[in-house]
């Protein structure tokens, strides 16, 4: 019987220590992962702040625009 256990306890160890580098390297791609999308994220969250910012300012500048073209008419 012990013949039989020592090997199959062997194979079971080498098993599960090929197991255990195949999960951390899943564990190292998968905070690279998360590393490259939270980078992404912080950009694009960037991006629509200045796309807030220049949405805003064309506002404006159609806003005053506008209050000129009705100046004119009035005075007209």
């Amino acid at each position: 019987m012990l013949e039989n256990t020592l090997p199959q306890l062997e194979q079971l160890i080498e098993q599960i220590l090929e197991k255990n580098n195949v999960l951390k390297a899943q564990v190292k791609e998968l905070e690279q992962q998360k590393s490259d999308l939270m980078e992404e994220n912080e950009s694009l969250q960037l991006e629509v702040m200045e796309s807030e910012e220049k949405q805003k300012q064309a506002s404006t500048s159609l806003e005053n625009l506008l209050a000129k073209l009705q100046s004119v008419q009035e005075a007209s």
